[in-house]
Formats: C-alpha cells, structure tokens, sequence
C-alpha cells in the first residue's frame, strides 16, 4: 500500500475548506500512485471542524479511515508544540476531535502545549505519532530531550525540505531518527496537488486503522521513495499555492 503520511486538505490555515480542492488533492494524489494519505491539516487552520464535518457528510468513514473516490483518507492533524516543533497525530476522527477540543486553549502561538503534555494525552490510544520535518530551521525538533522525542513512533522526511536544503536532508532526518531509534518515513506536506508523489511510503501490507500503519512502520515493513522528479513537482506546487493565495486566502 502507498502511503503519504503528511498532506493538507487546504490551500492554506487561512483559507475556508473547499470540497471541491479537497477532490483535486485526492484525484491527484491518485494519479501519482497512492493507495492512501493521512489528511494531517493545521490543528489551529481555520474552522478545523468545519472540514471534518464536511467529510463527514460527503463520505463513508471505516476503521481510521474515509473512503474518497477509492483513495483512503486517514484522519489526523497537525500539532504545533510549544518551544517550537510540529507533531502529526494519525488516528480515529473521534480521538480526533476530541484531541482538538482539549487543545482548543492552545491555538495560539503564545499558548501551545508542551511537547510532553501532548504525548501524554495520547499516550495508551491506538494512533501514530510522528515529528514532523525535525530539522527545518523555522520548527526544529532537535533541541528537545531525546527521552521525549523517543516518545514519538516516526520521524518525517518531509519534501519541502528535500526542495529547500537538499536531498542530503533526508540521510541527516535518517541519522537523527537512527539516534532515536525511531524509523525515518515519507511526507510530502502537501497543500496543493501537484505535490503528490513526490515522496511515499511503500508498506508491505494493507493498513486499515492507525495502530496497523504504526505496527508497519516499527517493524520496518516499508521502504521510503522519493521520486526523481520532486524538485519540479514541489517548485510548481509552490508556484501555484502563491497565484491561488490571492484568490483564496480570507481577509
């Protein structure tokens, strides 16, 4: 099963969800060979339950997963922590949305949760935890406690980082995560659909839930590809997000 583990459903955190953007992702993210995405939006995006909503209305959710236009869409978000660092959680949209609620006080950049807290509130719940892009400059990971950081399940060789510092970006997330102990998977953070394909995960098996994507994942049972062509496809999502921005982006 192909696997991208880091996408957006919108344009950008402030941007209104469009069903209609939405599709365009999952019809691409297709055309590029996925069998399935973690839907990993912007946990403080604009109206985060607006777009759960409308999923809910528009299609049929089982196990961790909505079913799109034959693509499998995992429920998840995107967690920014405090003292810097993103952290993606993957798992049923009830914990989800729950997770949202209790991060509600916590949506502004002076207000974030502590790294710690946040694992400990989905400590003993059957979702995937992964650090996102943990060498970008703008949101390190590094400089927290390794103890912590060994907490998480994964760590994200994230393609905009590949396009901005290079494709030796993804040995040094790999040496970080081998320090770690932790697996080194594939993240395109996607926002517009050209990116698609651009990195993936291969796994081995069919996953239908979140602790069957993490079980893979800690066994090794994947191989991370990144495609030739991911500097072309990230400048030209690039290029496309900055000329919809204008057109999209809400006041």
């Amino acid at each position: 099963m192909n696997i991208d583990l880091h996408t957006h459903g919108k344009l950008s955190k402030k941007t209104h969800f469009s069903m209609e953007y939405f599709l365009s992702m999952a019809r691409e993210a297709k055309e590029n060979g996925l069998h399935a995405v973690a839907l990993t939006e912007h946990f403080n995006t604009l109206n985060f339950t607006d777009m759960l909503d409308q999923l809910d209305q528009h299609f049929d959710y089982q196990h961790d997963y909505y079913m799109v236009e034959g693509l499998k869409v995992f429920s998840g978000m995107e967690v920014d922590v405090a003292n810097k660092g993103h952290i993606l959680i993957i798992g049923n949209r009830v914990m989800i949305r729950d997770l949202r609620q209790q991060l509600e006080p916590h949506t502004a950049k002076d207000s974030f949760m502590q790294l710690e807290e946040l694992l400990n509130r989905t400590d003993g719940y059957p979702v995937l935890r992964i650090g996102a892009h943990p060498m970008r400059e703008s949101t390190p990971l590094t400089h927290h406690a390794a103890d912590t950081l060994q907490r998480l399940d994964a760590l994200d060789v994230n393609a905009k980082d590949l396009f901005q510092y290079g494709f030796g970006m993804a040995d040094e997330v790999r040496q970080f995560a081998d320090q770690l102990g932790l697996p080194a998977i594939a993240g395109s953070d996607s926002h517009q659909p050209l990116q698609f394909g651009s990195v993936l995960n291969r796994l081995d098996n069919n996953c239908d839930t979140a602790e069957q994507l993490r079980s893979e994942l800690l066994t090794g049972n994947y191989q991370l590809e990144i495609s030739a062509c991911l500097n072309v496809k990230v400048k030209a999502a690039q290029m496309m997000k900055e000329l919809l921005k204008k057109s999209m982006v809400v006041a």
